[in-house]
């Protein structure tokens, strides 16, 4: 018997292949090339099991996505409090690539989700050389997928030069002292580490390690200390979505970060690892089909993070097949039949 998540993730699939609603990113020329087409889902839980639908093998750019992990890589490199001197924890409200937050009185960018914020991030890595540096990221990231990643060099030379606004925001940082050192090293590691290929199986595999207090699912090494979990997943929290923040946190409850390729990704804690991979974005940058799924999935299961504190989660009946059946719930912005 097919478990109940399994055939809500189907159910979900069948609803949603079909919206049209949204654009493809287009500001990075490579980027405008995806398929709008495609559409994945899949769920990861903490021992390791995998439910999954659609085209979860397609290999897209990580993009956004990326400044989680970066940011938990310089949480261990610096420590929570030296970091914080250099990168803020504050929801901005702005767009991602806003720069109308940078002025002399912070002296660091508000949040590390937000563009100016990763740069900043980015150029914490510690490494004697650029090489040195980007080897370590990619190591870093290797470990959460399981296997070995690579960069997207098609990808990564379309965003450094037409990086035009990412560039003017390290400058500005430079001038206002919030970051130091070479700036096209920073910006080239940057842009690196957003051109990254992953698939969203690789993405909800790396939301499951976060969701299982730093230790990947299947492999069971670690890949980020305990101590530094609860940041990131209060970061991702607050920030992961941009200026769509707040509704994300009323509407779904849970940990999250979206790219602008169309990746999407949450952590359930202590239950599993969610990503969605839909090109097609609505105006704050987020995968239009994958907010459709995560408000379902929060509906269905509970994953609302008042839910979960409150004992309301019901993830671990959806998991086997003699339990009860999803529950039927109109999905969000479907019509009740009459």
């Amino acid at each position: 018997m097919v478990p109940p998540i399994q055939s809500f993730l189907e159910t979900l699939y069948q609803e949603y292949r079909d919206l049209t609603a949204g654009q493809v990113a287009s500001y990075i020329p490579e980027l405008a090339k995806a398929d709008a087409r495609k559409f994945a889902i899949s769920v990861v839980t903490l021992d390791g099991r995998m439910f999954q639908v659609g085209d979860f093998q397609q290999e897209f750019t990580i993009q956004s996505i990326s400044k989680v992990f970066v940011y938990g890589m310089a949480m261990e490199d610096w420590g929570r409090d030296r970091l914080l001197e250099k990168v803020g924890v504050e929801p901005t409200g702005d767009p991602f690539n806003s720069h109308i937050r940078l002025d002399e009185t912070s002296h660091r960018p508000d949040n590390p989700m937000i563009n100016a914020g990763a740069i900043a991030t980015t150029s914490l890595i510690k490494g004697d050389t650029p090489t040195e540096r980007l080897n370590r990221m990619l190591a870093m990231f290797q470990r959460y997928v399981g296997r070995d990643v690579y960069v997207d060099i098609s990808t990564f030379l379309s965003e450094k030069a037409t990086g035009h606004r990412n560039r003017a925001m390290a400058h500005l940082m430079l001038n206002f002292g919030m970051i130091n050192g070479d700036i096209e090293e920073a910006l080239d590691l940057y842009f690196q580490q957003c051109a990254l290929l992953v698939t969203c199986q690789d993405l909800a595999t790396m939301a499951a390690a976060l969701a299982n207090q730093g230790k990947h699912p299947i492999t069971g090494q670690r890949v980020l200390q305990p101590e530094y979990v609860r940041d990131v997943l209060s970061v991702m929290y607050t920030c992961g979505m941009y200026n769509f923040a707040g509704e994300w946190a009323f509407r779904v409850g849970i940990p999250a970060k979206s790219g602008v390729s169309g990746g999407l990704i949450a952590v359930v804690p202590n239950q599993a690892g969610i990503a969605v991979f839909s090109p097609p974005l609505d105006e704050h940058g987020n995968s239009v089909r994958g907010l459709k799924v995560f408000e379902a999935l929060s509906q269905e299961y509970g994953f609302h993070m008042f839910d979960l504190s409150m004992g309301h989660c019901r993830f671990h009946q959806g998991l086997t097949a003699d339990l009860v059946e999803p529950t039927g719930r109109p999905l969000p912005n479907t019509p009740t039949p009459s």
